[in-house]
């Protein structure tokens, strides 16, 4: 073997594999997502979710975080959405394949928007984040909605969830493959149309919880 041929084994075997799971945490901090995507210089428009979307080039830690209270908010939402995506009846464990969907729908996003497919998730779970949602409340016998504030955290929670629920109708008994679904809500959502899924439940959320101010 040659000397060339010796060092660019060498340097391959320092590099990370794209889906590494977690042994990549000690990646440097310039690693790129799936080994495409930089996450460095991702810009947060609300100050008050920022602090519950960590972004991370690690897509898959083990589930590290399951046994400890609030620390969902501390691995990447990324990973949120993967595993959001798997909370379906086809989906249900098979985070490799909700992985692959991710990636194939950052790829798509890329190709439509031209941007870092990262920053458009970003901006995508602060358009869907409702502000406000309804409680009900009892006196004696009677149930009466009530508005208040959504926490910050929960924000974070009903955007992926309105974005997943999104994908799975739109490729509920359709042709329309998950990563299409999934870049054509994120996109969506990025731009606040109103016409995605996930906006238009946002809107109806906070539809309902303006009229029982």
């Amino acid at each position: 073997m040659s000397g060339d041929e010796a060092d660019a084994e060498a340097v391959a075997a320092d590099e990370p594999e794209p889906d590494a799971p977690a042994d990549s945490e000690s990646a440097s901090e310039n690693a790129a997502l799936f080994g495409v995507w930089d996450v460095t210089d991702v810009a947060y428009a609300d100050p008050s979710t920022k602090r519950y979307m960590t972004v991370t080039p690690i897509a898959h830690t083990m589930g590290r975080h399951a046994s400890k209270q609030f620390k969902k908010s501390e691995i990447s939402v990324v990973e949120r959405l993967i595993n959001r995506l798997m909370q379906t009846d086809e989906n249900t464990g098979k985070k490799q394949r909700a992985t692959r969907i991710v990636r194939d729908a950052f790829d798509i996003i890329h190709d439509r928007t031209e941007e870092n497919p990262v920053q458009v998730l970003v901006t995508a779970i602060e358009n869907a984040a409702p502000r406000e949602e309804t409680v009900r409340l009892k006196y004696g016998g009677i149930s009466v909605p009530k508005a208040v504030d959504v926490a910050p955290q929960r924000r974070v929670d009903q955007a992926l969830l309105f974005i997943s629920d999104g994908v799975a109708s739109a490729t509920y008994k359709s042709s329309t493959p998950a990563a299409e679904a999934l870049a054509t809500q994120l996109v969506g959502a990025a731009d606040g149309d109103a016409q995605t899924y996930a906006i238009s439940q946002k809107e109806e959320r906070e539809r309902v919880a303006a009229a029982a101010r």
